[in-house]
């Protein structure tokens, strides 16, 4: 069952309501309605606002934009279970938003675990998929293969271990109102990365009854029931990766591997930009989002 549930204006964006499944979506919506359709697909800790400076610049180049908060985050949904947060769910919801939005395909953007939900609909569901764009997101395939075998990433991954600890974990980021993990967004990233106005809006994101464990859940469920990849893994539809080299969490090794599954695959490094790319080098990241998804 497919119902918008009303919308309301902010700045240039209209911010909505959508049913999909009985999971009720939050989405910041932008951009001729009949322009080419891009979805934005972000990552932890962020939510639709990680895509702030995207939005209108894609919007105003005649792409009909949409980001939505996924599954457990802000103002969407927050299902029970660690199922609910499988890849092949989230990307069930990308699926279901394209055809509720009456399309048949769009372009996808991802971002870290956004990446991840953009390489699965690139695997599993390409009939929906115009192009792909990855920002600093490994092909799950080679994380499989590569990880494993490499011991300093190992080091950069700890974290993963630690978000599996259900109720420590969220106290433990909740102290002084998020600041541990507002401390990891600032020291991740280039000094003033992250104004204090966007750190107030991911702390009230936070916030959110239940977010936090629904944020987590996507470590959680992921991480103890992986998930099964097909014998085929190459991705068909045209793909752009762009990578941060200063990522303290993915190894720019883990880049080239994954484009290499790409039948029409292109790869740019950022040389002095960290795991916040669209943050941090956002002008050119537009301009190479621009450039990819309107030229044929």
């Amino acid at each position: 069952m497919v119902e918008n549930m009303g919308e309301q204006k902010k700045d240039q964006h209209i911010e909505s309501y959508i049913k999909l499944n009985d999971l009720n979506f939050h989405y910041v919506e932008s951009g001729p309605i009949d322009g080419p359709l891009v979805i934005f697909l972000h990552g932890y800790p962020e939510f639709w606002y990680g895509w702030r400076n995207q939005i209108d610049p894609l919007a105003s180049a005649g792409l009909r934009v949409v980001a939505p908060d996924q599954r457990g985050y802000n103002l969407s949904d927050k299902p029970a279970g660690l199922a609910a947060y499988r890849l092949e769910e989230c990307a069930n919801d990308v699926v279901h938003l394209i055809q509720a939005l009456g399309r048949q395909k769009a372009a996808i953007v991802g971002h870290d675990w956004g990446g991840f939900v953009a390489w699965w609909l690139g695997m599993h569901h390409p009939e929906v998929v115009e192009k792909l764009v990855i920002l600093n997101a490994p092909h799950p395939a080679v994380i499989q293969r590569k990880i494993p075998l490499n011991p300093p990433q190992w080091l950069r991954s700890l974290y993963v271990l630690f978000f599996q600890l259900t109720g420590l974990t969220e106290a433990v980021l909740r102290v002084n109102d998020w600041q541990p993990l507002v401390d990891a967004l600032q020291e991740t990233s280039r000094p003033g990365t992250f104004s204090d106005e966007d750190i107030e809006q991911y702390r009230r994101a936070w916030w959110k009854k239940g977010a936090m464990t629904g944020m987590l859940n996507w470590y959680r469920s992921n991480f103890r029931m992986p998930p099964s990849l097909p014998a085929n893994v190459r991705i068909s539809v045209p793909t752009l990766m762009l990578w941060g080299v200063k990522d303290t969490a993915l190894g720019r090794e883990l880049a080239q591997p994954s484009i290499e599954l790409c039948d029409q695959g292109k790869l740019i490094f950022f040389e002095e930009a960290t795991h916040w790319l669209q943050h941090e080098e956002s002008d050119q990241v537009n301009r190479y989002l621009i450039d990819f998804l309107i030229i044929p």
